[in-house]
């Protein structure tokens, strides 16, 4: 809990507002002999600086029946190395004021720490010193395979909506690795050993399938010396293939029921999408923006207020994903009302986007909205590093600089002619959760995550 409250507490950090130009010309790279690319921002309006080390491996690099050791690995970072403890790691970084964490999702694995700009060496040594030299023992093993188990347990088992979440994308992605869950499945799990973590260590943590990404208070000069001192002795490692299966097209809807204990009925509805590779990609995100994008949406305007048919009703769409992933429509039925009437008005809202012509008011509303969530998350210097290291790892740092200009360019008759390409029942995996009467004593979880990345 405590780290997670760490994770929240750094949107607080300050950084300058983001500039017309861009991040293009803001932003340094280089790439040291091993391979390990390094990616600065300086920003000197607070003495503080965020020190992230983004590898490319998450779930989507796994094979069947080793579902979640991109996780485990995770975990087993901080378990300490043949020079420094777990628990010297975290000490240092507390002792010099700092907070540290890291985060898996499908497509990457990513260690951060933020503290005071004089103190960057400290999460620099440390950083180079797990990439390398990461004890991996039984003990430490098999606590955090019991840690993991439960962790399953207590977000996905016993979380009615997170577990149909789950399902669907099983049922959605069939060949492609997004068919299985960050954490894994449980009997994959179960079935781990400390030779597979220590196989996965020596193929994905090396400096060619890594880099660097530094936001905040520093001199470039100093700050890569620093750097190169600590990680160019480091073996290159091996430069890993990152195409995965594609997934076929899908021909025909896709049902699945969920029986659960729950108190409300539930419905996710994905549709294969492209990501931000296609321009396609960023029309959907104005469509969400339409469909979602506060109390005056489309969806809350018309499912919660007007028909009072939902408790929550939501429109996302995975933009930057690696690979091409789905639009959900998520919603919490109230009491009282059936699920068919809350998904034939989400069908409404679709066909509505396919027929009826937005207007230039509500079309400029919603990218108003994109835009502006897009700069002020930027006020953050966490999440300027993040965007720049989550554009990295699809198609380049730079492809950040594209949003706003691709936001701006969605016209009404793009909205209609991508919702009818992709938003259409052949193209789409339902899911609904049957609440089921609780257990005597068990209490019933809930919490909506549809792609929550798992943090320690």
């Amino acid at each position: 809990m405590q780290r997670v409250l760490i994770f929240l507490m750094i949107c607080f950090f300050s950084a300058a507002p983001y500039a017309e130009g861009g991040l293009r010309e803001r932003v340094f790279e280089t790439t040291l002999p091993n391979g390990l690319k390094v990616l600065l921002l300086e920003d000197h309006k607070a003495p503080v600086v965020t020190f992230q080390v983004w590898y490319r491996v998450g779930s989507r690099n796994e094979a069947w029946g080793k579902t979640g050791l991109s996780h485990m690995l995770e975990h087993m970072m901080f378990k300490g190395t043949k020079r420094v403890s777990g628990e010297t790691f975290t000490r240092l970084i507390q002792e010099n004021g700092g907070n540290d964490n890291a985060f898996t999702s499908e497509d990457f694995t990513a260690y951060f720490t933020n503290l005071s700009a004089n103190k960057v060496h400290v999460p620099i040594k440390l950083e180079a010193e797990r990439m390398q030299n990461l004890l991996l023992r039984e003990g430490d093993f098999r606590k955090e395979q019991m840690v993991i188990m439960e962790e399953r347990r207590l977000r996905t088992e016993d979380n009615p909506q997170a577990f149909l979440s789950e399902q669907v994308q099983a049922a959605a992605f069939q060949t492609q690795p997004y068919h299985w869950p960050i954490i894994g499945w449980m009997d994959d799990i179960k079935g781990l050993t400390l030779e597979d973590l220590k196989a996965y260590y020596r193929t994905y943590y090396n400096p060619a399938n890594a880099f660097i990404v530094v936001a905040g208070d520093f001199n470039r000069n100093i700050l890569l010396s620093q750097i190169r001192n600590a990680f160019a002795a480091i073996p290159k490692g091996p430069v890993l293939k990152q195409l995965k299966p594609v997934e076929q097209p899908q021909v025909g809807e896709r049902r699945i029921l969920v029986k659960k204990e729950a108190q409300l009925h539930a419905i996710i509805m994905g549709y294969h999408i492209p990501n931000l590779g296609s321009p396609d990609g960023y029309v959907l995100e104005v469509i969400s923006g339409i469909l979602s994008g506060g109390k005056s949406s489309r969806l809350y305007e018309r499912l919660v207020r007007e028909k009072g048919l939902a408790l929550t009703v939501n429109a996302e769409n995975s933009l930057l994903s690696k690979d091409p992933g789905l639009f959900l429509f998520t919603g919490e039925l109230l009491p009282g009302k059936e699920i068919a009437q809350l998904e034939k008005a989400i069908d409404e809202e679709i066909e509505r986007l396919k027929t009826e012509p937005i207007t230039d008011e509500e079309l400029g509303k919603a990218k108003n909205q994109l835009e502006a969530a897009f700069v002020f998350a930027q006020d953050s210097l966490f999440t300027q590093a993040m965007f720049i290291a989550q554009n990295e790892i699809l198609f380049g740092w730079r492809k950040i600089d594209d949003y706003i200009p691709s936001i701006r360019a969605v016209t009404a008759g793009d909205i209609s002619k991508v919702a009818k390409n992709y938003l259409v029942p052949e193209n789409r995996t339902v899911g609904i959760l049957v609440p089921q009467p609780p257990k005597e004593n068990k209490p019933i979880r809930s919490g909506p995550p549809i792609k929550e990345r798992m943090m320690r």
